[in-house]
């Protein structure tokens, strides 16, 4: 049995053994390489000498894998994945958690057993290695509006974290159960405080890429401070923006006990939100181009706690 591990990532760092990742292409390959260490199976079509198992039909390896595995993901067509399970499909409390990646590397769809087996989580996870959207279907999840940026200073505990989110969230009069990610910029990925926050709080973490920050459009309130720092104009506004879709801020960044916390609302008819940020070159120190709210109009945000 194949484990992968990529140049680019140091042993031990990727899925794990116990995932599963299916490819039937090289454009698949590609991708998979990008996922770190995992079980890796390989289409027979794929030239070239390979660390990973191959497979001649889909079908016969789909029947084994959902016997061995607790974690499958397909990086192929959507229409693939669901035609070589769907004959073993017998209950989502049973059946392993499967994820589907396009060969673009682009989303990364939970596809069965989202919340009981663990897709969703899987889905995040697979979404963050590759700068991907995670794509969750799950009811309870799609209920959820909020997106919780945060910045915070290298070894933030946990606590702390904690303690600024449900501060933050109090500001707006809203409950943890309708935040759908923390989020947070990739220089931040590997913050301990942060993981632990995000499973303190059941919430996924989603990780946002540095060079979307650099080249969005979206408008938020850049720091000359953070740019020389981390090399980004900001981190808790912009994750909180770019985490979801059809967003607009509900709560400008504020710090509350050395952590940064700003929060975005999904599904907005008008993703507006604070003043843009004037666009320099990469990694330049940026002005806002017009004055930030004031602190009154950052108290008088709120949204309905309906949910």
């Amino acid at each position: 049995m194949a484990i992968v591990r990529p140049k680019d990532s140091p042993a031990g760092d990727g899925l794990g053994r116990e995932v599963a990742v299916v490819t039937l292409s090289a454009e698949g390959l590609r991708v998979a390489r990008r996922l770190g260490e995992c079980r890796l199976f390989v289409h027979e079509a794929v030239k070239g000498r390979l660390q990973a198992e191959r497979f001649g039909s889909i079908m016969t390896l789909t029947r084994r894998l959902f016997r061995q595995s607790r974690k499958l993901v397909f990086i192929a067509p959507c229409g693939v994945a669901v035609r070589a399970i769907a004959p073993l499909i017998t209950h989502k409390r049973t059946d392993p958690a499967v994820v589907v990646v396009d060969v673009g590397g682009r989303y990364a769809i939970s596809l069965l057993s989202g919340h009981e087996g663990g897709a969703n989580a899987l889905a995040l996870e697979v979404a963050n290695r590759l700068g991907a959207e995670p794509v969750v279907t799950t009811s309870t999840e799609a209920a959820k509006d909020l997106i919780v940026g945060i910045g915070c200073r290298r070894g933030a505990g946990a606590e702390r974290i904690v303690a600024a989110i449900r501060h933050a969230l109090r500001r707006v009069h809203a409950r943890v159960g309708r935040v759908r990610w923390l989020a947070s910029a990739s220089l931040k990925a590997d913050e301990a405080g942060l993981r632990e926050a995000a499973a303190a709080l059941r919430v996924g973490l989603r990780i946002v890429p540095a060079d979307e920050i650099l080249s969005t459009a979206k408008r938020f309130q850049a720091s000359p401070f953070v740019s020389a720092r981390v090399g980004l104009p900001a981190v808790a506004e912009p994750a909180a923006l770019l985490a979801g879709r059809r967003t607009r801020l509900v709560l400008p960044k504020t710090v509350f006990d050395g952590v940064t916390v700003a929060i975005a609302r999904e599904n907005c008819s008008s993703s507006a939100s604070v003043p843009a940020v004037r666009r320099t070159a990469p990694g330049a120190p940026r002005r806002r181009s017009a004055r930030a709210p004031s602190s009154s109009a950052t108290r008088r945000t709120s949204i309905s706690s309906a949910t």
